[in-house]
């Protein structure tokens, strides 16, 4: 059982310099609105392993998850990971440089790893809601990742 969801948004500044406000992860909570904490786990450099805990706001509530890198391409592609009830969340950037700046798209992906009968059930009922508030919080931190990106650019 997954859900996924794929952004684009174009950024006008070069791909170094969104990679580096997207990989700035303990200025973070300074970049993206729905963001209100980062601890950092693992100090030095932003590369495959490097672990925090993010608190975000979503639906009214906050939250927070350990999410990790699972690989890092500097400054082409990156992906995150976080487990949480269950279910294994999967976060991919790729940056592609444009005539005038950067395609930054965002893949974001759900998986159950062995939903039973009422998890199902819930997914069915719930699953939908459940994306469009992360379909909401996707654009909104691309939107703060290229205003970041093109202010220092």
């Amino acid at each position: 059982m997954a859900h996924q969801l794929e952004l684009t948004q174009h950024v006008n500044a070069p791909v170094e310099a969104v990679w580096e406000v997207l990989t700035d992860i303990e200025g973070a909570a300074g970049t993206l609105s729905g963001v209100t904490k980062v601890e950092v786990l693992t100090p030095g450099p932003y590369t495959e392993g490097f672990r925090w805990r993010e608190t975000r706001k979503m639906m009214g509530k906050e939250a927070t998850e350990e999410m990790w890198v699972a690989d890092a391409q500097a400054p082409h592609a990156t992906t995150v990971k976080a487990q949480s009830g269950g279910a294994d969340y999967t976060t991919r950037f790729a940056l592609r440089p444009v005539p005038g700046g950067t395609e930054l798209t965002m893949f974001f992906g759900a998986e159950q790893a062995r939903p039973g009968t009422l998890t199902k059930l819930m997914m069915a009922v719930f699953g939908k809601i459940g994306m469009n508030a992360a379909r909401k919080a996707m654009a909104q931190d691309l939107k703060d990742i290229a205003a970041r990106a093109e202010n220092r650019a």
